[in-house]
């Protein structure tokens, strides 16, 4: 695992989860939807190198290394803490670093500056600049690769007492459903030259955006 220079965004997610990467996958399961539909949709061809941003603790990398046997994973993340679950999870396998997802030199961590897919699954509402994280994201990809987000959404289908009961729990854990989602995708995909799509999962529960990069 390399490591990039921390910042007080690392210092409060290595707080956070400093016990709670422990049994985070346990928990997270019920209730962070979308993620494996998102492994699903990503169907790279084989030998193609895949990056997750916010890997957390490397459970979504382990599903799609083995949904995906022929292709080569990297993961990025702010917290040294869950890299130390990711880092047991994966070991050698997958090259995980240390480093700001709005600013990260891929090739410095990786030895490649270009992925055929790029994903961030309940990554932005985490990440306070998440527009830039999207564009350093963008970024990085390879001509035609594709940038894949999945992240809590409004809940528009939900009772009011659901959606107020999961808005403070989230924010507990300094999560913020970031609900132009879609707007912004567009607006990298006409700046910077690409397709977006985005659409509402389970009721407005998830939003997933799919960035296409020119070719």
């Amino acid at each position: 695992m390399r490591d990039a220079t921390p910042n007080a965004h690392a210092a409060l997610m290595d707080q956070t989860y400093r016990y709670q990467r422990i049994f985070y996958d346990l928990t997270r399961k019920y209730y962070l939807f979308g993620r494996d539909a998102l492994i699903d949709d990503l169907a790279p061809d084989a030998d193609a190198h895949v990056l997750e941003l916010a890997c957390g603790t490397g459970r979504n990398l382990q599903l799609a290394e083995g949904k995906y046997p022929d292709c080569t994973f990297y993961g990025l993340d702010i917290s040294s803490e869950m890299l130390v679950s990711a880092g047991k999870k994966l070991g050698a396998r997958v090259a995980l670093a240390q480093a700001d997802a709005c600013h990260f030199e891929a090739a410095q961590l990786f030895g490649r500056d270009a992925f055929d897919r790029i994903f961030i699954s309940y990554g932005i509402s985490m990440i306070p600049d998440w527009q830039q994280a999207l564009r350093e994201a963008f970024g990085a990809l390879a001509p035609g690769g594709t940038l894949h987000v999945v992240d809590f959404s409004n809940l528009e289908g939900w009772p009011g007492w659901c959606r107020g009961l999961l808005h403070r729990w989230l924010t507990k854990f300094h999560v913020s459903p970031r609900l132009e989602l879609a707007s912004e995708l567009d607006k990298i995909a006409r700046e910077l030259g690409g397709r977006a799509q985005c659409r509402q999962l389970y009721r407005g529960y998830a939003q997933y955006g799919v960035l296409r990069k020119t070719a």
